[in-house]
């Protein structure tokens, strides 16, 4: 039952001291009445004794200390869950923002999960297709994986997320596949971009989106992630689905867990962030993976620009130590004209030989992937050597390497935002830029593999 309060002591920007309550819990939601009957909504930040800070999820202009009311409603933020979720737009709050009439639920859902106990975890050993070259050659996704974009302002991680979204995939399976989209901070524009592009593409007809604009209010954006994780748990622990989740962007996130913590006087940790940023942060990652018994699952990638493009930053940092692997977006790439410009040496997918290989991709793929790494890096040295010292310096066999990198650059990771290559297509499109290098020089790959593919791009 909600309990009203005329106690307000003060209000402080977004926050506000209630005295004099009862039975109220941390995090529960509150309602304010102004004397003109307007209702706002607010939140449990703190209890200290009778005395509950709350802040406001709208503005505090116009709250009358002494006229005003504040109702607690004896419940935390839950969001209504049923299959109807698919193909539909919420703001951060889990309240629909396309037009479409409200969801008649099957249950309503706290948004404050708990991670996946590790004792039930199933590990992760299949291969989602994402259709992009860099990532399913060479930094697999795999289903249960949290595998982030560390990116950096200007750069086109907006586009690489929608790509993922539009075009990924579990194959060798018929179960139902769900894309949850959860955007924090973002432009209007980056909103449009977003909604326009799935609507377009037909991609919202599997897919939740929730958006939190960079207008909405700090508290709203800490609530965005917990509703797409919420629905998320629903449609594959629930229904059994294959659910990957694209979050953009995790920083956004992390500057308003630091906006509350100063407003409630907390002792900041690292840069001014709260020290409770990685239990924070692994309370969102921890909530993805596989349960034994269980059909359904939640893949994760969060997206993340790193301020100053500093991989030291807390924000990539830790989610570096909580996540397995990271995909890098560079701006040297980007310069150069590569779509998506993913950096692929630095990049890693520390679950990506779970998710290869006979049955899964194909039987070469292993070695193939690591040999194009390595002949990459190999070029990418050449080159280098070629800055300082001139082409002359070079001998025969780092020419090609040189060649092997500009071509694997130009073919292999850029590929534009808009072209979906199979597995398949991926992994011969690795033979034809092996092809560049003499057969001795492949000394990542069983013999049997360069007689069955090597040899045949060479004749062909």
């Amino acid at each position: 039952m909600a309990r009203e309060y005329r106690t307000i002591e003060e209000v402080a920007g977004p926050l506000m001291l209630v005295r004099g309550v009862e039975d109220v819990k941390f995090d529960e939601l509150a309602e304010i009445e102004l004397p003109g009957g307007e209702v706002r909504h607010c939140k449990v930040l703190e209890i200290d004794g009778t005395d509950a800070l709350v802040q406001l999820f709208e503005s505090s202009i116009g709250i009358n200390v002494d006229e005003s009311k504040v109702r607690f409603l004896g419940r935390g933020q839950e969001l209504a869950v049923s299959r109807d979720l698919l193909g539909r737009v919420f703001d951060g709050m889990g309240r629909p923002i396309d037009g479409g009439p409200a969801l008649i639920p099957e249950s309503m859902r706290d948004i404050n999960g708990t991670p996946i106990n590790p004792a039930a975890r199933d590990y992760p050993n299949e291969f989602i297709q994402t259709g992009v070259s860099a990532i399913d050659g060479l930094n697999t996704l795999v289903r249960g994986q949290k595998l982030p974009i560390f990116s950096a302002s200007g750069l086109p991680h907006n586009m690489l997320a929608a790509q993922i979204a539009r075009q990924a995939q579990v194959l060798n399976t018929e179960d139902e596949f769900a894309v949850v989209f959860a955007a924090m901070g973002i432009t209007f524009e980056e909103s449009d971009f977003f909604i326009s592009d799935f609507r377009n593409t037909g991609a919202i007809e599997r897919a939740v989106m929730f958006i939190n604009l960079a207008d909405d209010p700090a508290i709203e954006r800490i609530s965005t992630p917990r509703m797409a994780l919420t629905a998320a748990e629903y449609l594959a622990f629930d229904l059994e689905m294959h659910v990957l989740v694209l979050m953009t962007d995790i920083t956004y996130y992390a500057e308003a867990l630091r906006e509350i913590s100063a407003a409630r006087k907390e002792v900041p940790g690292r840069r001014g962030y709260p020290g409770y940023l990685y239990t924070d942060l692994a309370s969102l990652y921890e909530r993805a993976g596989r349960i034994k018994g269980n059909r359904g699952s939640i893949t994760l990638v969060p997206i993340l620009t790193m301020p100053d493009e500093d991989k030291t930053h807390p924000i990539p940092d830790l989610t570096g130590y909580i996540t397995e692997g990271q995909v890098i977006l560079s701006r040297e790439l980007l310069r150069k004209g590569l779509r998506p410009p993913i950096d692929v040496l630095p990049s890693l997918s520390r679950l990506k030989d779970k998710g290869i290989g006979t049955g899964k991709t194909r039987a070469d793929h292993a070695d193939t992937m690591n040999q194009l790494f390595a002949a990459y890096s190999r070029g990418k040295d050449a080159k280098e050597l070629e800055i300082i010292l001139g082409a002359e310096a070079l001998s025969e066999v780092d020419r090609i390497y040189a060649e092997f990198s500009d071509e694997f650059e130009e073919r292999y990771v850029s590929q534009g935002f808009t072209t979906n290559r199979t597995i398949e297509e991926t992994l011969n499109l690795g033979w034809e830029l092996l092809s560049i290098l003499p057969k001795n020089e492949l000394k990542r790959i069983h013999d049997s593999f360069i007689e069955q593919y090597y040899l045949e791009q060479r004749e062909g």
